[in-house]
């Protein structure tokens, strides 16, 4: 399957959100550079490459762009010269910018590649979700942490499921390709931030009772 630049670019982005997820999570736990760069590999590529083996897509997306290999690299490479410096600028929040960014491009990149193989509307939602939530889940559970989108009950894949039904809406109508990802990124990406900033949190379920 050819994609479109967009789609590429988006696939680039989501790659490179995820990785800087992966790389402050890890230096945050004081891993050796094999850690670190095992859990930026697996933060970036974990999603995409889930998706690609429920798509049947062959080579994984990763292999047949090494570019993208040598883009975490450099990353990993390169950390101790941008962290401490973002760090200082943005403090805790940045993981959390960085995997709401990852969270919002690998949703629509997931749905977009389900839509374009003929998978029906709930299947190509439910793939980018999986397409975005599995790096950051195979992330933390690297990291020794429960995974936040299990524990923090602050909305995550139901922000990618949100974003991906805007997206499908919107393809349906036959609007540009970019207009329709950048309203599915903006609204995924967009509602998340608003849950991390206004702290809305989902009840347990089922709710506890005194």
């Amino acid at each position: 399957m050819n994609l479109h630049p967009f789609l590429v670019a988006i696939e680039v982005g989501g790659t490179l959100a995820f990785a800087m997820s992966g790389l402050i999570e890890a230096t945050r736990k004081r891993m050796d550079i094999v850690g670190v760069f095992s859990v930026a590999f697996v933060s970036a590529f974990g999603g995409g490459t889930l998706r690609d083996i429920l798509l049947d897509r062959r080579p994984l997306f990763w292999i047949e762009n090494q570019e993208y290999l040598w883009l975490v690299l450099a990353m990993v490479a390169t950390t101790p010269l941008w962290l401490q410096t973002l760090r200082h600028k943005v403090g805790g929040r940045l993981m959390e910018l960085a995997d709401a960014f990852g969270l919002g491009l690998f949703a629509i990149s997931g749905a977009t590649l389900a839509d374009a193989a003929g998978m029906p509307a709930l299947v190509s939602m439910m793939m980018g979700v999986v397409t975005a939530v599995f790096g950051g889940v195979s992330r933390d559970v690297l990291c020794n942490e429960v995974p936040k989108v299990y524990s923090d009950h602050r909305p995550y894949a139901m922000c990618a499921l949100f974003g991906c039904g805007v997206f499908l809406a919107l393809n349906a109508t036959g609007l540009p390709l970019p207009i329709t990802t950048l309203a599915g990124i903006a609204t995924a990406t967009g509602s998340r931030l608003l849950a991390l900033v206004f702290d809305v949190r989902l009840p347990a379920w089922p709710a506890h009772r005194d």
